[in-house]
Parts: structure tokens; sequence; C-alpha cells
């Protein structure tokens, strides 16, 4: 009974860190880790074992590094200033509390406020939020990816296990 509800646990853990993987308020790829790990920790490593976990671990430091650059350059590949950077990711916190519009709107318009607290204009402002925007969606596509890679390392090494 144990066992069966830690691999329900790490099951859950395992969506949650894909929600994660897109909503930013969730540290969503190292939530997936770790469900991986419960279950390959309540399997007794059997079936996953460290040179399965290390490979899926490093992917996750990648995609975290990954999202964090996407979301830097986005901005600042446009020559956006820090406070366009910072209005950006209050913008994607802020935007969670609104759904998908909020997700998807939010660093842009905050970007835009930071450029416009910076003093620059609307044109410089609106680059800063799309280039805030594209960071955004390219990160989470990256993550996304990098997470469902993550499982299929994982589930390859449970095969092979």
């Amino acid at each position: 009974m144990t066992e069966t509800l830690l691999y329900l646990l790490s099951a859950l853990l395992v969506l949650i860190g894909l929600a994660g993987a897109v909503l930013p308020a969730l540290p969503g790829l190292p939530v997936m880790y770790a469900g991986l790990f419960l279950a390959a920790w309540t399997g007794g490593f059997e079936q996953v074992g460290w040179i399965t976990l290390l490979v899926v671990g490093l992917l996750m430091v990648v995609a975290t590094l990954v999202d964090l650059v996407a979301s830097l350059l986005g901005t600042k590949r446009v020559g956006a200033s820090g406070q366009a950077v910072a209005g950006a990711a209050l913008g994607t916190v802020v935007g969670i509390f609104f759904g998908l519009p909020g997700l998807l709107l939010g660093p842009f318009a905050g970007a835009i406020v930071g450029e416009l607290i910076a003093g620059r204009d609307f044109n410089q402002a609106t680059r800063a939020g799309l280039g805030a925007w594209l960071g955004f969606l390219l990160g989470s596509i990256a993550k996304l990816a990098l997470g469902f890679t993550m499982l299929g390392v994982y589930a390859l090494g449970w095969l092979l296990g």
C-alpha cells in the first residue's frame, strides 16, 4: 500500500513538474526530477539506476540554464534596460493569476512598463516587451522539450534496467 502511494506521489510530482515547465511560479523540472527520483527510490533503484538519474539530473540543470538564458537574451537582445528585465519577470509572476492570457501578456506588459519607467520611448518599450515575450515563449518551449526528454531518458533507463 505504501509503495503504491509513493508511486502515485511520484506521478503527481512529474505532472506538476510538466505544468511548471510552462508556469513560471512552479519550479517545474526540479519537481519533475524529484518525482522521478522518488519513483526510482521506491523501486529500490532496481529498474532505474544512478546513471539514468544522473543523466536526467543533468538535463534538468541544462533546462534551467536554457530557460534563464532565453529569458535574459530575449529582453537584452533588443537593448532593454534592467527595469524592463525586472518588469518582464514581475509581469510573468502577476500573469499567472490571470490564466493563459496573463501568462502570454504578463512578460510583454511588464517589460513595457519597466522600459517606460526607465524613461525609454514607447517604440523601445514595445521592442523590449516583444523581446521579453519571445524569450519567455522560447524558454518555455525548450523547458517543455527537455522535460519530455527527461521522461524519455527515464523510460529508456527503466526499460533497459
